[in-house]
């Protein structure tokens, strides 16, 4: 018997980990499944913005564990495997959302900003899927979220000028189609969700520049708010997706159109 919509969106008994969960996007997708029923592992690189967020979830009921991480850094990624399998026994749901930015015109970006941004937005979204791809495949089930972004689809003569992020978001959007091709037919699904501008503090001073122009030509004329990326996350985590995978879905207002 096919299941109700109320049990295609459950997430009862699944568990996710969200990187950068401590803060911003991350934290309201983080949010969004637990409040479907999942136990949240969340990682961020700064101690106190994610103890802070696991002794909120926890005051709300939630059932969280937090654990400082570096996604560049393949001890880093694979301790918070370890962690989360010991404490929930699975790894169910992986949101890949970590991420940073440098803002330069091509000609004088600094190589080592450029190999950060791609470090951490490209390979350390690599290193996760991979570590927890292999849990997931012991299981023979698992979906894979990766936070790509309209940057990764388009670009303005306007800017804003970051050349390595907008690589960094499209390589994730590559990626993103491999690893559903690689993984699919073992039970994992792999898609995208690619954001237009909603506030955070990566994006604030951007939005802060472009306010007005999304305001002007944006099909839906604002920025995202807060709450607008819950249901797409929950959505892709959970069973009520369970035929569509390798897709990036904008979430951007209509700014692709």
């Amino acid at each position: 018997m096919a299941k109700t919509v109320k049990e295609l969106f459950d997430l009862s008994g699944k568990t996710a980990i969200v990187t950068g969960g401590s803060r911003g996007i991350g934290k309201e997708m983080a949010e969004a499944l637990a409040e479907a029923g999942a136990n949240l592992m969340l990682c961020a690189r700064r101690a106190e913005w994610l103890d802070e967020t696991v002794e909120e979830f926890a005051a709300k009921g939630f059932d969280v564990i937090g654990k400082v991480c570096d996604v560049a850094k393949p001890d880093d990624v694979q301790a918070v495997i370890n962690a989360t399998v010991e404490r929930f026994g699975a790894v169910d749901i992986l949101i890949n959302n970590a991420g940073t930015s440098w803002g330069a015109m091509p000609e004088e970006m600094p190589l080592e900003q450029w190999q950060k941004v791609i470090d951490v937005n490209l390979t350390g979204c690599f290193l996760f899927a991979q570590a927890a791809g292999r849990e997931m495949l012991k299981q023979g089930s698992g979906s894979i979220i990766n936070i790509a972004s309209i940057a990764g689809l388009t670009s303005s003569a306007n800017g804003p000028f970051y050349a390595g992020y907008v690589a960094s978001k499209a390589g994730l959007i590559g990626l993103t189609r491999e690893l559903a091709a690689s993984w699919g037919r073992r039970g994992i699904r792999v898609n995208a969700i690619a954001p237009g501008f909603f506030h955070s503090r990566l994006a604030d001073a951007v939005i802060d520049i472009y306010e007005r122009s999304i305001q002007e030509n944006n099909v839906i004329p604002r920025v995202g708010e807060e709450g607008e990326l819950k249901g797409i996350t929950v959505f892709l985590a959970s069973d009520a997706s369970s035929y569509i995978t390798g897709q990036t879905i904008a979430v951007d207002g209509g700014m692709t159109v």
